[in-house]
């Protein structure tokens, strides 16, 4: 008599699991969901703030258009040349060249070798460290990376937006800087709430990677209380991959107590003629396409090509504009003024050329990355057009350091100026880069021909 009643209970328990179950997949599939759904959009977000070509110090011209990033993106050439040894072995690089790295390799081998998950990428200013933060975080935001590189999460963080908070007191961890500052800062971030400890649980869990664009950008006071927020983070996330950015000399001219020591360093190469050609091709297309009204027609691809063969081939006749040109920067400036004057040709108009670059190194490229600097205060021009000047009399090319500070002494003196001799060359070197140190306590000009323009 019990048996039935004991098999319908067993029956209806079954049932009621069953129901208890799908409900719980269904709470699971909607948290899931949920998640997706709020990283997805933060992707967006950090994919919108990287999509465009942007060149810090370089105002809008008239006439000229904004590529998007991956229209003109041409990828740098990393140098593994100050690597630990055995680096090679591991197929991050060109077996036609073994000091070259790929990038993505790279990121593809930091889940098996963590020694590889913090990089630190050094170049002097204009040779495209933010371009290439800029185009990772941007890739791995739409999910176009290589298929051996995992589905990362991108942070990408300005050091410079950041330095005042970082030096504070009790500045905020990583994880409530990218929730509380970076996330709000982005594009279309209205409104975005993430998860409760979503930074933090990703940062653990090693699917981010944090990228640090500008240590150097950093006043010099101030980057030993950064290192030692930076080397922290490092310490508590350490299943995750940072990337820095930096100027050679701020990165490794650090106080021994409190410096960054990343364990894998990569170098910035040169711009090579292929590299040069392959931008100022994709640049005009871009400038023609936008200027007929986002069309794509053999006639808009002709004008294009016209004009970069033509561009091309006045750099290429002239052995400055090839110098000029291995820095991306710089070859940007080049196709924005043979832009702006077409129909004259580059050497008759080396004047404004020059005195564009200079007052984009001087004044407007610090000016845009707020960097703490006198060269916008004093006349710097000048001073540099007095040394120009008298190394040009004296049939110089390169100057020792104390007799460098002894003239720059008397040209601020003569222009009234309060700034001591050491600290305005100091800044010229590491900011403007106009002048460089080649060897050891000697300085010229960093190309011949900034010397004979300002000499003249």
């Amino acid at each position: 008599m019990l048996q039935p009643i004991h098999k319908g209970n067993e029956q209806r328990l079954e049932k009621l699991g069953e129901a208890a179950n799908r409900s719980i997949d269904r709470v699971g599939e909607v948290a899931i969901a949920k998640i997706t759904s709020v990283e997805d959009r933060y992707l967006e977000c950090q994919a919108a703030d990287c999509e465009t070509w942007s060149t810090e110090g370089i105002g809008k011209i008239s006439g000229i258009f904004t590529p998007m990033l991956e229209q003109v993106f041409v990828p740098l050439e990393l140098d593994r040349s100050t690597l630990l040894p055995g680096f090679g072995a591991s197929g991050f690089y060109d077996p036609a060249d073994f000091s070259k790295v790929d990038i993505w390799a790279l990121l593809a081998r930091t889940k098996r070798d963590p020694i590889y998950s913090q990089i630190a990428i050094l170049a002097w200013g204009g040779y495209g460290k933010t371009t290439l933060l800029r185009h990772i975080a941007y890739t791995l935001s739409k999910n176009q990376q290589p298929r051996s590189v995992p589905r990362f999460i991108p942070v990408l963080l300005l050091l410079r937006k950041y330095r005042d908070l970082l030096t504070q007191d009790k500045p905020d961890d990583l994880a409530t800087l990218i929730e509380q500052h970076h996330i709000p800062s982005l594009p279309a971030a209205d409104g975005l709430r993430m998860l409760t400890n979503w930074a933090r649980t990703m940062l653990r869990q090693g699917k981010m990677v944090v990228m640090l664009d500008g240590f150097d950008e950093v006043p010099k006071a101030q980057r030993p209380l950064v290192a030692r927020w930076l080397n922290a983070q490092m310490r508590t996330y350490k299943n995750s991959v940072f990337i820095l950015t930096s100027r050679p000399k701020a990165y490794t001219e650090q106080d021994p107590g409190d410096r960054l020591d990343y364990n894998t360093l990569l170098w910035v190469r040169k711009f090579k003629p292929e590299q040069r050609r392959d931008f100022i091709q994709k640049w005009y297309w871009c400038q023609e396409y936008y200027h007929h009204g986002k069309t794509d027609t053999p006639a808009v691809r002709k004008a294009a090509t016209e004009a970069a063969e033509d561009l091309l081939s006045q750099i290429e006749a002239r052995e400055e504009l090839n110098d000029l040109t291995e820095n991306p920067l710089l070859l940007n400036m080049i196709a924005l003024f043979h832009r702006r004057y077409p129909s004259a040709e580059l050497p008759k108009r080396r004047v404004e050329l020059y005195q564009e670059m200079c007052v984009l190194q001087l004044r407007d490229r610090p000016g845009a990355r707020k960097l703490e600097t006198l060269l916008a205060d004093c006349e710097a021009q000048t001073i540099l057009q007095m040394l120009a000047l008298e190394m040009m009399q004296r049939k110089e090319e390169r100057v020792d350091q104390e007799t460098l500070l002894e003239r720059l002494t008397q040209y601020l003196t003569s222009q009234e100026e309060t700034v001591a001799a050491a600290e305005f060359l100091q800044q010229i070197e590491q900011i403007s880069e106009l002048i460089v140190q080649r060897e050891p306590e000697e300085f010229e000009f960093a190309h011949f021909s900034f010397q004979e323009y300002l000499g003249s």
